[in-house]
C-alpha cells in the first residue's frame, strides 16, 4: 500500500505536492479547487504546467482529488442538483487537465426524499458526467460514508446499486473509508470481524472495485453513524484494524490516505504516517535456490 495524506492547496495546487514530500507521502489527495465555495476560476496553463512538472519529479503516485463538500448529486432540489452537476463536471475537467487519476466524491444526501429516490438522482448525475467527459481517463470513486443525517453510501448495497445502474462501469469505483464504515456499523477491529466485513464487501460490491482507501480512526463508536476522524490508533478503531488493512495483500497496490486532524506544522501527518509504516510487515525474502 502506498501511504499518503490529504494536503492543502493553499498558495497553489503545486504546494500540496511540497507538503506531501515534507511529511513523507508516497501518494497524495488534494482538492482541485476550493472545497467551501461555488466560485472558481479556470486553471491557467502555467498552473497546469507547474503541477504536472512537480508531480513527475516528486514520484508521488497516485494523485487523487476529493470533490467539493458542497456538491450533492442526490439533491431533490433541481437548482442545487444542476449546480452540483456543473461543479462536479468542472472538477473532472480539472483533474483531466492536471493528470489526476481519481476523483473521490460522497454519493450525496437525499434530504428526506428517501434512499431509493436519492440513489436514482446520483445515478442520473453520474451518467450526465460520463456523457460530458466522454473519453476522459479520470475515474470517479464513490466514497463509503458514515450515514449521518440523510447521507447515502453507508450501506455497501447503495454503492453496488450505483455501480450497476450507471452507464460506464470502467470509470467508476469505490473509495473505502475505515472511519466511515466503522461508524456505519461494519467492524474491522479483529481478524475475524475484519475478514467478515471484507467478505461482505466482496459479495455485495466486489473488492476489485476498491481503488483507494482512507485510513482514519474514529472518535465515535461502532454504528454511531457520526463521522469524526481521529489519529491512527487513538480512537475507537484502535491500532489492530490498521495493522490488518495495511498488510492485506488484496490492497497492496492501492493508495492508503490519511485525513486525520492536522496542525500547522503538519507534524501530526508525519506521526500518523510513521505509525502506519511501522505496522507494515516486511516482505518475506525468498531463499536463493542453489
Amino acid at each position: 500500500m502506498r501511504l499518503g495524506a490529504h494536503e492543502s492547496i493553499a498558495g497553489g495546487l503545486h504546494k500540496a505536492l511540497d507538503r506531501a514530500l515534507a511529511v513523507g507521502c508516497e501518494a497524495l489527495q488534494l482538492f482541485v479547487e476550493s472545497s467551501r465555495s461555488w466560485k472558481t476560476k479556470p486553471l491557467s496553463e502555467e498552473e497546469i504546467r507547474l503541477f504536472r512538472g512537480k508531480a513527475v519529479k516528486s514520484e508521488i503516485y497516485p494523485i487523487l482529488a476529493h470533490a467539493s463538500y458542497l456538491i450533492n448529486l442526490a439533491a431533490p432540489d433541481n437548482i442545487l442538483w444542476q449546480k452540483s452537476c456543473r461543479t462536479f463536471i468542472n472538477e473532472l475537467e480539472r483533474c483531466e487537465a492536471l493528470g489526476i487519476r481519481y476523483l473521490i466524491i460522497h454519493p450525496g444526501s437525499h434530504m428526506g426524499k428517501g434512499e431509493a429516490e436519492g440513489l436514482k438522482r446520483v445515478a442520473q448525475a453520474l451518467d450526465k458526467a460520463f456523457t460530458v467527459t466522454s473519453g476522459f481517463q479520470v475515474r470517479i470513486l464513490l466514497e463509503t460514508t458514515a450515514g449521518q443525517g440523510t447521507s447515502l453510501g453507508y450501506r455497501f448495497e447503495h454503492l453496488a446499486w450505483l455501480i450497476e445502474n450507471t452507464s460506464n462501469k470502467n470509470r467508476i469505483g469505490i473509495c473505502l473509508d475505515t472511519c466511515h464504515i466503522f461508524a456505519a456499523g461494519y467492524d474491522i477491529r479483529t481478524p475475524e470481524s475484519y475478514e467478515a466485513t471484507m467478505d461482505e464487501i466482496d459479495k455485495i460490491i466486489g473488492l476489485r472495485h476498491i481503488h483507494a482507501i482512507h485510513l482514519n480512526d474514529s472518535k465515535t463508536p461502532l454504528g454511531s453513524r457520526v463521522d469524526r476522524h481521529e489519529h491512527i490508533g487513538k480512537g475507537e478503531l484502535g491500532i489492530e484494524a490498521f495493522r490488518l488493512i495495511v498488510n492485506d495483500r488484496r490492497f497492496s497496490d492501492l493508495p492508503g490516505l490519511i485525513e486525520t486532524p492536522k496542525d500547522e506544522t503538519l507534524e501530526k501527518d508525519r506521526e500518523n504516517l510513521a505509525v502506519l509504516k511501522s505496522l507494515v510487515k516486511p516482505a518475506k525474502i525468498a531463499k536463493a535456490v542453489k
